[in-house]
């Protein structure tokens, strides 16, 4: 079945109720029919749902905590402190945003959630970064707390360990595109990849303030952690279902976005989610995003677009697209 034709059968089929799990023991195999067989599992999640558990995944478990640790203690510091951050005050859309600070939902009057925002810096190197500087439309510097002295090197452990997932992952999308395994490796810098630590307050304030308002994200798609325990993210199915996602220890969850949906005519769903906390007390998250380099055009790859299914987007680069659409959210 061709691309298109497995498309629309996922359009006419059912409406999702769960999200799939799946291993990702077999992604480094040397044998090619089980990275095949994985990149399959891969496509039918991509095509009918947008949204997928992976366990197996190679992210060290004291990482995760070490970064899950140094987001409690940034979170916990004085609100003019973590205002000396402002992501306001950067081109680039890195560091602190206060609560209320994004609204990814037009309809909505705020997401009741702040946020740490950081990209790619090798951990060794923190001044004269090639690939921060020559960055175009989001060429920049992070920004980080003077007086957390492990907060860096903690968040960024994790960061470099989900970009390392996050390369792994694009020879399964190619595969599941049956595209040749190596189809992204041109196409994607790690200075596009951007991530983010988060604390969800709980409960509403009202109907038009909420966690992090219905949105899908900008980039090819997003590595997400989950603070045990705690359920938050809501998917939502064709039938305007809101499917919970929650936490699932050993697992993390990956979700297409806009960049893919873009490259594959939305064969690939990059689909609508929130995060509504009604647990009473506040929860963390640590989304990163991985995508293609800002140079990149967002053309329809060929074998997604049809006669009967044409181009559906406007050609963009990528860092246009990604740029407009943190105008639009953090109101710059």
């Amino acid at each position: 079945m061709s691309l298109v034709d497995a498309a629309y059968a996922a359009e006419s089929a059912e409406a999702f109720k769960d999200i799939p799990i799946i291993d990702l023991q077999d992604i480094d195999n040397p044998h090619a029919e089980a990275r095949e067989a994985l990149g399959r599992a891969v496509k039918d999640a991509c095509i009918h749902v947008g949204f997928l558990y992976v366990k197996n995944h190679g992210i060290p478990e004291e990482t995760i905590e070490r970064a899950y640790s140094a987001s409690k203690e940034f979170f916990s510091l004085p609100v003019e402190r973590k205002m000396e951050l402002d992501i306001r005050k950067t081109s680039n859309f890195k560091g602190y945003n206060a609560l209320l600070t994004s609204n990814n939902d037009p309809l909505n009057r705020g997401d009741l959630h702040e946020g740490f925002e950081f990209g790619w810096e090798e951990l060794q190197a923190r001044d004269n970064d090639e690939k921060r500087a020559n960055d175009g439309v989001m060429a920049g510097a992070n920004v980080w707390p003077s007086d957390l002295p492990d907060f860096r090197e903690s968040v960024l452990g994790y960061y470099h360990a989900a970009v390392n997932l996050g390369r792994k992952m694009f020879p399964l999308f190619a595969l599941a595109l049956d595209l040749p395994e190596n189809f992204f490796d041109d196409k994607v810098c790690v200075s596009s990849v951007s991530s983010e630590i988060r604390r969800l307050t709980t409960g509403p304030v009202d109907d038009r303030v909420i966690g992090i308002g219905a949105h899908t994200d900008f980039e090819c798609f997003t590595i997400l952690w989950q603070e045990p325990g705690i359920q938050a993210l809501q998917v939502l199915n064709k039938q305007k279902e809101w499917i919970d996602a929650p936490p699932i220890p050993g697992t993390l969850v990956i979700n297409l976005g806009d960049q893919f949906a873009r490259w594959t005519n939305d064969v690939f769903k990059s689909t609508v989610h929130r995060a509504i906390n009604r647990s009473g007390v506040r929860r963390y998250s640590i989304p990163l995003f991985f995508g293609t380099d800002y140079d990149v055009k967002l053309e329809p790859i060929p074998s997604c677009v049809s006669p009967e299914r044409p181009p559906k987007y406007e050609v963009v680069t990528a860092g246009e697209y990604v740029k407009e659409r943190l105008k639009a959210a953090y109101g710059h």
